[in-house]
């Protein structure tokens, strides 16, 4: 016992002592895209810092560098609605870059894709210039991130640029060209979190698509209940005319669904981006027993296997897989296992105790995404169904 307190308590001091609260550090920096036409992209830059202010020094506290964001703004919104990711993610070290083009009443989501993706590249190069706050302080591991059309257009930035390492999008919204279609050519791992009351842009004509075709071996899908799509950000005028206009309201505060966006994102980055498997750990064990969110996934972080249709050394196979009508299971014969199957809102709609070959009748359902759960004394098994 004494050596379980004795572990238990050095995780404590490292868990507080890599911890930093950072302030926030600010420049604004204009790009010059060459590759475009001498294209101009002006972007907000936030990085962690000492002291809060312009042009302030890099935290002198952190020894190395700091993982780069380029995020996309919703649909006519500023980069200003989304402090309070930008006051998640500096904290925690991160550096986030906001391009503010393509904010007319026509903006080009090809043409905003690109920006997200070249100012990564141009945040990069400031680390490398020795006049810049941010020299010698930029990690290579990078994210694309992004809001309701910033969302769909980190995907085709993503697509674009096969350097990038990650991709996380909140309430992503349906781009031309199709940031669903996009999403089949990436393959680097993807965070997709979804308002299930979202009225503007639905999850199952956005955000499902999406997640469904992302090409990534390890990807997750959340979907907030309650949760809206302008709520996502901060407060909005442009983004909550189009919410009034629409419905379902959410159901929950602002406060509330981006406290549920705060408990998976860093944690999420901090894996992917940092290596931190505690962090990895910590996102897979809240997702499981979170009753705020209903979720998809098709990996564990840091797990020795996947936990989707190919995990073949869990001896369950899932076939067809996307199917019409019917889908075969396969389990150990000899042994009871629990099928589960639900609705991208979390509700069952399929239950069955099965053994050996069995077939699950889904020709009643709608065409969209399914999660499915196998359990047994040998077996736990989640993964995904695709119903065309």
């Amino acid at each position: 016992m004494k050596y379980l307190i004795v572990a238990a308590l050095l995780f404590l001091v490292v868990t507080c002592s890599n911890a930093q609260p950072y302030q926030t550090g600010h420049i604004t920096a204009t790009f010059i895209d060459s590759n475009r036409s001498n294209r101009s992209v002006t972007a907000e830059i936030y990085y962690p810092a000492d002291m809060t202010g312009d042009n302030v020094s890099f935290a002198t506290a952190m020894a190395g560098k700091a993982p780069v964001i380029s995020f996309g703004h919703g649909f006519v919104m500023t980069y200003d609605a989304y402090f309070n990711i930008r006051n998640s993610v500096v904290a925690e070290g991160y550096i986030i870059a906001f391009p503010t083009t393509e904010g007319s009443l026509s903006p080009s989501h090809d043409a905003f894709g690109k920006d997200l993706a070249f100012v990564l590249k141009s945040v990069a190069k400031l680390g490398n210039n020795s006049t810049s706050v941010l020299y010698n302080k930029v990690d290579t591991m990078n994210c694309v991130m992004g809001h309701s059309m910033g969302g769909g257009a980190a995907f085709l930035a993503a697509q674009s640029d096969n350097t990038i390492k990650s991709i996380v999008t909140l309430a992503a919204a349906e781009t031309t060209p199709s940031a669903v279609s996009a999403a089949a050519s990436i393959v680097a791992p993807g965070l997709v979190i979804a308002g299930v009351n979202d009225c503007v842009a639905p999850p199952a004509t956005n955000q499902s698509l999406m997640y469904a075709a992302l090409g990534s071996s390890c990807k997750q899908y959340i979907g907030i209940i309650g949760g809206s799509h302008c709520q996502m950000a901060d407060a909005s005028t442009t983004c909550s005319f189009g919410e009034a206009t629409c419905t379902p309201a959410p159901a929950i505060s602002r406060a509330m669904q981006q406290a549920a966006i705060d408990t998976y994102l860093v944690p999420w980055l901090n894996f992917h981006l940092k290596g931190d498997c505690i962090a990895g750990n910590h996102f897979d064990t809240k997702l499981a027993s979170d009753a705020a969110i209903n979720y998809l996934k098709n990996c564990a972080l840091c797990g020795t296997a996947s936990v989707g249709s190919d995990a073949h050394s869990l001896s369950v196979s899932i076939y067809p897989n996307p199917c019409r009508d019917d889908v075969h299971i396969s389990v150990p014969s000899g042994k009871e296992y629990k099928l589960s199957i639900f609705s991208v809102t979390g509700v069952p709609v399929y239950i069955a105790e099965i053994s050996g070959d069995a077939t699950a009748s889904l020709r009643a359902l709608p065409a969209g995404i399914y999660s499915y759960q196998v359990v047994g004394a040998d077996v736990n098994q989640n993964g995904v169904i695709v119903k065309e």
